[in-house]
């Protein structure tokens, strides 16, 4: 009878000599089957499937569609791991890449303009961009992705819209937190949200427009969802949007000043849930009529 060490031996030898021969075994599963377990796996466990054999070796950079998630490290350690191999994935897996969630620190930034561009050809619909680093000034190739169902960016610099903007046909969620706007950069909301016909939620939290005062019309007639949080008004008007069934609005000095607050809340009828905070107080004046 062989000793206990060479019997362990023996037995993990056989483990070894097994797996291949059961990855083999999976490989020879049909193509949509196999893509169906791949997807299913995080992205990482998907790619170290090329270590099981030889057949496996190329068998991820075959999935139909990708989706990026490089969620925030805890302890604001940084940006998260995985950002290194971004390229490497885009340039050995030509398939789609369905969803692309990112946040990004000062050395990752300058990469951002080129995902962008292979994002926008790869069909990526939902789109999350978070800048851990301060404002990260995001380039025009973030509106070429003309099939984005949802867009959400924090602590973003948004630029210009490029000439002959077509707007976000399929966009239904759209997303700014802790964000900066050009000069006019109102207008450039403006024409987002009406050019986005499937439009539902939409979301204005801590955005900042540089410049002057400039009035601006949010008009979207599928929207479902309004949600807007500043300590300044920046000159937003709400026009048509006649399926609006919830809004939340938070501005501290809204309702101060010239503010026609009859025509505010006509714009809000339909609405089934309203919460309005402001930190202006009315007058005996105000009480009285």
């Amino acid at each position: 009878m062989p000793p206990p060490r060479r019997r362990r031996y023996k037995k993990r030898r056989r483990l070894a000599d097994a797996a291949p021969v059961e990855a083999d075994a999976l490989i020879s599963l049909p193509a949509d089957v196999l893509n169906v377990i791949l997807t299913r796996l995080d992205l990482r466990d998907a790619v170290r499937t090329s270590a099981l054999s030889r057949a496996w070796r190329y068998r991820w950079e075959a999935l139909p569609s990708l989706d990026l998630h490089f969620p925030r490290l805890k302890d604001d350690e940084g940006a998260p791991k995985g950002l290194r191999a971004v390229d490497g994935i885009l340039l050995r897996c030509p398939g789609r890449v369905r969803r692309f969630c990112v946040f990004l620190d000062e050395p990752y930034a300058a990469r951002i303009h080129d995902w962008l561009l292979v994002l926008s050809r790869r069909g990526v619909e939902p789109l999350h961009i978070s800048s851990i680093d301060g404002f990260l000034a995001l380039p025009s190739s973030l509106f070429t992705c003309g099939q984005l169902t949802s867009l959400s960016l924090f602590r973003c610099a948004i630029p210009p819209l490029p000439p002959g903007f077509q707007g976000l046909r399929e966009l239904r969620n759209f997303t700014l937190i802790n964000v900066r706007l050009q000069k006019k950069g109102g207008y450039q909301l403006e024409k987002i949200i009406a050019t986005s016909p499937s439009l539902e939620e939409l979301t204005l939290w801590d955005v900042t427009i540089r410049g002057r005062f400039k009035e601006w019309v949010i008009q979207a007639t599928n929207l479902r969802f309004l949600k807007i949080c500043s300590a300044n008004d920046y000159g937003w008007n709400l026009g048509d949007l006649p399926r609006l069934d919830y809004a939340v609005i938070d501005i501290w000095h809204y309702l101060g000043g010239d503010c026609d607050f009859s025509k505010f809340l006509s714009r809000l009828a339909n609405v089934t849930e309203l919460c309005i905070y402001t930190c202006h107080s009315p007058t005996r004046d105000n009480i009285e009529d």
